[in-house]
């Protein structure tokens, strides 16, 4: 019983994990955003280059569909029954959580790449963007790490659709073929 309790505790705190490290993605984006709409290079703003839009946008998508994934988890924990949201949702966070941690890896190293030598400096413009560079892999470990979600995601699946293929043959039986009676 105990295990039980402990094991749908670890959805919430990965979900919140989850939460904390979209926000710190989106953080990187606007800072990245701000600076290349500042900085100039070679006669123009930093966001007139072709590379820095196509970073800024790539950031942006993960950043918003990582969102979007987020969005539709909390809307099923808070819709479904307690036991239901802790069977069916322990995957689905568990992948969400390593999706999370990877895009603010990722939009960590690339807003450190706009900002260049300034993402080191702990105060100034680049203050937000050191702090969570330094962040990322505190974010990645608790609540498993990244290789131990990814597994336990693909295994609670795989354990769902054996519980709704058995639920279907109890509900459904084949029938027997004819002439084998």
């Amino acid at each position: 019983q105990g295990f039980k309790m402990i094991m749908a505790n670890f959805n919430h705190e990965r979900f919140v994990l989850c939460a904390m490290t979209n926000r710190f993605s989106r953080v990187c984006l606007e800072e990245a955003l701000k600076f290349a709409n500042k900085r100039k290079t070679f006669g123009k703003l930093l966001v007139q280059h072709d590379v820095i839009r196509w970073k800024l946008a790539e950031m942006a998508r993960l950043v918003e569909s990582t969102h979007a994934w987020l969005e539709s988890v909390a809307y099923q924990m808070n819709t479904m029954k307690p036991m239901e949201a802790t069977l069916k949702l322990g995957g689905i966070t568990a992948l969400l959580k390593v999706q999370c941690t990877k895009t603010f890896e990722y939009c960590a190293r690339e807003a450190a790449q706009i900002l260049g030598g300034l993402s080191y400096t702990r105060g100034g413009q680049g203050e937000k963007v050191e702090r969570l560079c330094r962040e990322v892999r505190a974010m990645a470990i608790p609540g498993g790490s990244e290789e131990v979600m990814l597994d336990l995601g693909v295994r609670q699946q795989k354990k769902l659709g054996e519980m709704a293929k058995m639920y279907g043959d109890m509900l459904f039986p084949k029938a027997a073929p004819e002439g084998n009676l």
